[in-house]
């Protein structure tokens, strides 16, 4: 566990972070809401915010005022039990409250918090603090993948200017394949640091012998992907890809444009980009990526054999799609109270990804982090390592 100050500064340095993350943006941007997975930054903000204050101070904080009556309502996202909410499909509606409101609450309730902080801190409170600090560090992902959304479909096509840089791509090293053994292996969060309640309970599985890529896939292997004919042929996808592909009419991963015969995709940093055939694919979805590995004559590893696998690897650049269902492991026990929705009531219909990416905040992830997504979503950092 980390001791109480450092957990204070961690606190601290989360909000802070998660700030310096919007400094770029202009007024008008805080609130867009293109899709429905993609919030606006200024819901962000204040949903980060509300967690505090609902599941801590309303709580533990004797005397504690509420920011705003209407707030809750504003910035639940989906626990059920806690109370009405706004629609996920209308946050781009809320022009009000203005963002300075949402800075002014972001600052009112940091503020509390410390407050009890200077106090002594209960098992309850030092566990609730850490749980809300990891949420938010969710959430500052969720801020980057959304607001390179907002920006990437603007038709300007905008930068992000600002001190902090995203590393899109990097160029990957020659492909070898790993083999690991046939065996029993242990698999889940093992120690006393931070894990989601759904990287427990450890547990044993079988794997047989089986080879996994030492790097991703790049940008040029998709290319070969798409000049192949991929997105056209059925006979490489699942019937519910094939049809995401047709209803969607897609033909290249998110962000990628064929301009003057020549691939470009848009970044952050650096906006509209000539695309490096050597450098690591983003932004596709499991249906892609299942696709690709059937035209390669391979697969996706399952997320046990990534696992075992991990320490032998350089992740942490793409979220890696696998071939796991998101499912509980044996033993597993959700969070009492509201705080079992977390992650509890998702696992249905997702797939597991694993390893973490390069919006992916300082010390939030594992080799044990199971992330996971919807098979159609693609607007994360999201890629695919080979497995046979």
């Amino acid at each position: 566990m980390i001791a109480i100050e450092n957990l204070v500064q961690f606190f601290i340095e989360t909000r802070e972070h998660t700030e310096n993350i919007c400094k770029p943006l202009e007024i008008e941007d805080y609130v867009v809401q293109p899709i429905a997975d993609v919030s606006p930054p200024k819901w962000h903000l204040g949903h980060t915010t509300w967690f505090f204050e609902e599941f801590i101070l309303k709580h533990h904080k004797e005397g504690y005022t509420l920011f705003s009556e209407d707030f809750a309502f504003v910035f639940n996202s989906y626990y059920e039990s806690v109370g009405k909410r706004v629609v996920r499909t209308d946050r781009g509606n809320l022009s009000r409250p203005t963002v300075d409101q949402v800075y002014a609450y972001r600052t009112y309730v940091t503020q509390a918090l410390q407050e009890l902080l200077e106090e002594e801190i209960t098992p309850i409170v030092e566990k609730l603090l850490t749980i809300g600090i990891h949420h938010e560090k969710q959430h500052q992902e969720l801020l980057v993948t959304d607001i390179k959304y907002i920006l990437g479909n603007n038709p300007l096509t905008p930068i992000y200017e600002g001190e902090l840089r995203f590393r899109e791509s990097k160029k990957e090293t020659l492909q070898s394949f790993i083999t690991i053994n046939e065996g029993v292996y242990e698999i889940g969060h093992t120690g006393e640091d931070f894990c989601y309640d759904n990287e427990l309970g450890r547990h044993k599985v079988y794997l047989h012998d089986y080879q996994i890529s030492n790097t991703l896939v790049t940008n040029g292997e998709w290319i070969a992907f798409i000049e192949a004919g991929g997105y056209q042929e059925t006979l490489l996808w699942h019937s519910e890809g094939w049809d995401w592909v047709n209803t969607h009419e897609i033909t290249a991963p998110m962000y990628w444009y064929l301009i003057d015969d020549e691939w470009h995709q848009y970044t952050l940093n650096n906006g509209l980009q000539k695309i490096n055939p050597d450098e690591t694919l983003a932004h596709i979805s499991y249906y892609e990526a299942f696709a690709f590995a059937q035209w390669k004559g391979m697969r996706l590893p399952t997320e046990f054999e990534w696992e075992v696998a991990s320490s032998q690897l350089d992740w942490g650049d793409r979220w890696e799609w696998t071939e796991s269902s998101y499912l509980p492991y044996p033993g597993y026990t959700k969070e009492e109270g509201a705080l079992g929705e977390y992650n509890g009531k998702f696992m249905v219909n997702q797939k597991v990804l694993r390893g973490g990416s390069v919006a992916t905040p300082p010390k939030h992830t594992r080799h044990t982090y199971r992330n996971f997504f919807q098979t159609g979503l693609r607007w994360q950092f999201t890629g695919l390592r080979l497995a046979k």
